[in-house]
């Protein structure tokens, strides 16, 4: 089902139980929005090494920080850069003709390793708004919905096809349409991708989870009215 229906969008894990406390953290808590996402058209970075870990994507000397700023300048640190900090001639990322593309075409399991929210970070900083992949980590692939970047599954043939492309024209563009949940190849060839209901609905809205129920106040205050907090167990008494 590829519908975009407010009414049918839920947050999976949200139980009544933190559905009563969700008022309190809305009114104290800011939301981060971030850019929508529905059509991108771009030409290709091509990164085809499997197995590419978040310690590859963002190296953990650079997790210190909790703000995005300048992450992408760290992106691939130690694959961009020579020990002294000078960029490495031959790596994809600092090719001139790279520069300003929007859709990365990974190995498979890319966003391996450990969890860390910086890595999507790192890439959207980079400039990268969608990353294509024969299958990425699990955690790796809901930090990248929460933040606005579109992790693209296809199969092994769509992939092939994919890199003998970029190989043969690397000026060649591909067209993402994430309410249709499509991938269109220059030659009209056109490839699905699964996308859950939720995080499609809040990239095309460019919302994270706090801005969706921020939107939903009404509702919430609806439901609060018909189900009272217990006394003690609110947290006005805090």
């Amino acid at each position: 089902m590829k519908e975009h229906n407010d009414e049918l969008v839920r947050i999976p894990y949200l139980t009544d139980a933190a559905l009563r406390n969700t008022q309190y953290a809305i009114r104290n808590r800011g939301s981060e929005f971030m850019e929508s996402f529905t059509t991108l058209k771009s030409k290709i970075v091509p990164l085809p090494n499997e197995n590419v870990d978040t310690d590859q994507i963002i190296p953990a000397r650079f997790l210190k920080v909790t703000d995005k700023a300048g992450l992408g300048d760290n992106l691939f640190a130690d694959w961009r850069c020579n020990e002294d900090g000078t960029p490495k001639s031959d790596f994809i990322l600092n090719q001139p003709a790279m520069q300003g593309r929007q859709i990365l075409l990974a190995g498979e399991n890319f966003g391996c390793g450990s969890s860390r929210e910086h890595a999507p970070w790192a890439l959207l900083g980079w400039g990268l708004r969608a990353v294509i992949s024969t299958s990425f980590a699990d955690i790796f692939r809901n930090n990248s919905l929460k933040n606005g970047l579109l992790p693209i599954v296809v199969d092994e043939e769509t992939h092939e096809e994919l890199l003998t492309l970029v190989e043969q024209d690397p000026e060649a563009e591909v067209a993402i349409d994430l309410a249709a949940q499509t991938l269109t190849l220059p030659g009209g060839r056109v490839a699905e991708f699964p996308v859950d209901g939720f995080s499609k609905h809040c990239m095309l809205e460019g919302l994270d989870q706090l801005g969706y129920l921020q939107k939903q106040m009404r509702h919430i205050e609806a439901y609060e009215k018909r189900h009272p907090a217990r006394e003690g167990g609110d947290h006005e008494n805090r």
